[in-house]
């Protein structure tokens, strides 16, 4: 039977209940099937044949099932099963002499060739590798271990492998006439800035090396020059917001300070509304009352005119008497005298005369005798 598919690994997830999982690709032998469990943590753990499961669907062109035996089966937290075909790289047709030459032979050989191929294409394709379009000179390489040990894979000013390099070497302060490696650090002592050098060269002319004729030659790694300006920055602008800090402080003891006094100021403010509102409400009925007795003295006016003039007519000719036993008869102005705060004005003299009285006291009665 043929191998009508390219699929040689199928994934699953584990959740400690699941034991049966299929594979979809075509195996020669139970033990082509390789079982691999990866943990969350990139661990990977190759699983051995009968003693942790079973496969089922040799030779079958659609697969079969891995069957985890009891106890073994994967648990959650397994990131994948991998299930992936890894056949013996072996050639075990042999063919003698005269012997039968069946179509189940050929084929199975045919089929091994094909699985070996397609499992080689698989790890080729999981290899870093040059694009179809790109070229390398050589991707060999003679460096033992010993001088690999602790060193990087990198590449050369022409893009070649460099074989054992290390990150850098730090060479001190850059000094002209200096030869100086791919890879070399140097420290700019005119600014403390870090150079690596991307083209070997001998050095010239003086730093800084930003404004060296060879600064294309060096790759800036760490820019001190910018960093110290930075740092000097944040250190006048954290000055300034200190100061700010301060000021917004005093100028809200300043506020608070104001706010006391406007409340003070508002507390006496009001009081004096009160002590105002009081003094209104006490001068309006102080004048109500004196309104009532303006009145009440008005009346009292009036009724003295009326008995004046009642007494006028009554003694004859204007002329009248205090009393029956008045040895002088005179004219009433003559017989009323003024006090404190009393006054006698006669008005239209000569005329239809009338005498006021006027009081600048309230006058409640007057009395004639």
């Amino acid at each position: 039977m043929t191998i009508s598919t390219t699929i040689i690994k199928n994934s699953y997830n584990g959740d400690g209940v699941e034991a049966v999982f299929p594979y979809n690709f075509k195996v020669l032998n139970e033990a082509d099937i390789e079982v691999i469990l990866r943990a969350a943590d990139g661990t990977e753990t190759v699983k051995t044949i009968s003693t942790h499961y079973t496969v089922s669907g040799v030779g079958e062109a659609t697969g079969g099932n891995v069957t985890f035996t009891s106890g073994n089966e994967p648990i959650t937290g397994v990131a994948n099963v991998i299930l992936r075909r890894a056949t013996n790289q072996t050639q075990t047709l042999d063919l003698v002499e005269n012997d039968p030459f069946t179509a189940d032979s050929v084929e199975g050989a045919f089929d091994r060739s094909i699985a070996i191929a397609q499992e080689l294409q698989e790890a080729v394709d999981r290899s870093i590798k040059i694009s179809r379009t790109n070229t390398m000179s050589s991707t060999e390489f003679t460096v033992d271990a010993a001088n690999r040990a602790n060193k990087v894979l990198a590449f050369d000013s022409v893009g070649e492998l460099s074989i054992a390099q290390t990150l850098g070497d730090f060479k001190g302060n850059w000094s002209t006439a200096t030869e100086f490696g791919e890879r070399d650090i140097v420290k700019d002592s005119s600014n403390d800035n870090i150079y690596l050098c991307v083209i070997a060269h001998t050095s010239t002319g003086s730093t800084p090396i930003s404004s060296n004729a060879d600064v294309a030659k060096w790759a800036l790694i760490v820019d001190a020059a910018s960093a110290a300006s930075a740092s000097a920055t944040a250190t006048a602008k954290a000055a300034e917001a200190s100061t700010s800090a301060n000021e917004a402080e005093a100028s809200a003891t300043t506020a608070s300070g104001h706010a006391g006094t406007a409340d003070v100021a508002k507390n006496a403010a009001i009081a004096a509304k009160d002590v105002a509102v009081s003094s209104s409400n006490t001068a309006t009925t102080q004048a109500g009352i004196a309104t009532t007795k303006a009145g009440e003295a008005d009346s009292s006016a009036i009724s003295a005119a009326a008995s004046a003039a009642s007494a006028a007519a009554s003694s004859g000719g204007g002329v009248v008497k205090v009393t029956t036993n008045d040895t002088n008869a005179n004219v009433l102005q003559e017989q009323l005298l003024g006090g404190l705060g009393i006054n006698l004005r006669v008005e239209n003299a000569g005329g239809d005369e009338k005498l006021r009285i006027a009081s600048d006291a309230i006058i409640y009665a007057i009395a004639l005798g």
